[in-house]
């Protein structure tokens, strides 16, 4: 054999294909693998109403979904929200103290229940959390800005549901812009508008109108938030949708235990006879067969010729904690949270394993928590100090909109520590050895350095006034150079 007939011998499709990635390979155990081609908008077409509905209908009926969301809320945003700071300086580089505490009163008083959205039913701390929600739960949020001598600061908001979005509208209009699932995109997939329906398509028992109609909202009126996984993507996915079927199948089988084990604790037995003409108790009645009525704590003599044959179910199934445990760790993967703080189960856990999951889940609710605030609050408060300063709310002129604009931050909230004492002392060492800042260890709290400085001084002018001595000085006396480390479990982990 030469060495032409050996290359191609090299090349024949089925010992090429051979040689292919495991994961590409065929065959009867990956026969039921199949992969997709299509675009993500391709895919999402005709999944995005299932998947949005099922994804509801597990944060209404499950009680994990429902605790996800709950997660989500109360780490992304929290009891405060969201806080606004203001750190404009002026020309000689001094703060703006001013001017800086007029914006943030005025967007704190703007911030009041009844005045960020237009039916006057939210607060801005509501906003944030049903965002964060419909984004989790939902996939997406949308939000029209609304303005006019009505609303409180010329500004207002309207919260639209997703389904309000014409998914159903998919053409290529005459200026070559493409609308997908309700958006119109330019050839740079740009949105350009929205097509909005005019009633909720499921709005069925009040809404008596023949059809649906939609009104073209330009982009530039409307907030549109999601997450994409992928380029080109024109509407976002829920965020369970890894775990949709698992947690719908979970449930199931939780209900189906929960009957198989009330069936078990209810001790049956039937009656036996060796002639089937003869039974005991009452005479038939709506076709159902005899039964014999026994309190608890009763015995029946049977008759001659009868057997009691019992009915003793193995349930409660004492396998079911050990599989549902299995199963809601693969969920709580899925989902970026720990298994303990999914399941409320904290039977086997120490401070290191907990410390640890903790940790992990804190960088995902940054993550998500650094995305809302680009997203949704520095977009909703540009338009905001925007509209107040043209309508004269705020005495400061529209010329200095980017010197303020652009000094401005949203702070996020904090966690407390796991545990006090081993983490503050730590703390502690950080700042004795410079690998940790003032700021490194307030913003772990969720707040600024200046505000607590500032507030450690109003603590020593009123101590000063009401003449008593502070239970502590900071910065006034020297730290142990190696604090001593207590607390937490003894399971000789740090």
């Amino acid at each position: 054999m030469g060495i032409f007939d050996f290359l191609k011998r090299d090349q024949n499709p089925k010992r090429m294909k051979k040689r292919n990635y495991g994961g590409a390979r065929g065959g009867r155990l990956f026969g039921d693998f199949i992969g997709s081609s299509f675009s993500a908008d391709s895919e999402l077409r005709y999944n995005l109403e299932v998947l949005r509905n099922r994804s509801r209908e597990l944060v209404r009926d499950n009680e994990f979904a429902k605790r996800y969301i709950n997660l989500i809320k109360t780490n992304v945003v929290g009891d405060k929200g969201f806080h606004l700071q203001v750190k404009a300086r002026n020309d000689d580089g001094s703060l703006d103290r001013a001017g800086n505490a007029i914006i943030e009163n005025a967007w704190r008083s703007w911030g009041r229940l009844g005045n960020p959205t237009v039916d006057g039913r939210m607060s801005w701390l509501d906003c944030q959390k049903y965002a964060i929600e419909a984004l989790a739960r939902d996939g997406e949020v949308f939000i029209k800005k609304l303005s006019g001598k009505r609303y409180k600061d010329n500004f207002s908001l309207q919260l639209v549901e997703a389904d309000m979005i014409d998914e159903k509208k998919n053409e290529v209009l005459e200026n070559r812009n493409q609308v997908r699932m309700g958006v119109e995109l330019d050839t740079y997939h740009k949105p350009v508008a929205y097509y909005v329906l005019t009633s909720h398509p499921g709005d069925r028992h009040y809404n008596k109108t023949q059809g649906q109609k939609h009104i073209r909202v330009p982009a530039d009126e409307m907030i549109h938030i999601f997450m994409p996984t992928r380029t080109h993507m024109t509407r976002g996915e829920p965020f369970m949708v890894s775990v949709i079927s698992t947690l719908k199948m979970l449930g199931a089988y939780r209900e189906a235990e929960i009957i198989a084990a009330r069936i078990g604790a209810s001790k049956m037995g039937m009656l036996t006879t060796p002639n089937s003409d003869d039974f005991m108790g009452d005479d038939l009645h709506d076709g159902h067969m005899p039964l014999i009525d026994v309190e608890p704590g009763t015995f029946h003599q049977l008759p001659a010729g009868y057997d009691m044959k019992m009915f003793d179910p193995d349930h409660p199934n004492t396998g079911f904690a050990e599989f549902e445990s299995a199963m809601l760790r693969g969920v709580a993967s899925g989902l970026n949270v720990s298994y303990a703080a999914l399941s409320s189960d904290l039977s086997s856990v120490n401070y290191s394993s907990i410390r640890q999951g903790a940790l992990d889940e804190r960088d995902g609710y940054k993550s998500l928590q650094e995305f809302m605030v680009q997203h949704f609050a520095e977009v909703i408060f540009k338009d905001w100090l925007s509209s107040a300063m043209d309508f004269g709310t705020i005495p400061i002129p529209t010329s200095k909109f980017d010197k303020f604009y652009d000094n401005t931050s949203f702070r996020g909230r904090g966690w407390n520590w796991i545990d006090p004492l081993k983490e503050i002392n730590a703390a502690v060492v950080g700042l004795q050895n410079g690998i940790m800042s003032h700021q490194d260890v307030a913003a772990h709290y969720g707040r600024d350095v200046e505000e607590t400085f500032s507030q450690i001084n109003r603590d020593k002018e009123m101590a000063n006034q009401f003449n008593l001595s502070m239970a502590f000085e900071p910065f006034g006396q020297k730290f142990p150079a190696e604090p001593e480390v207590t607390g937490g479990d003894d399971d000789g982990e740090v």
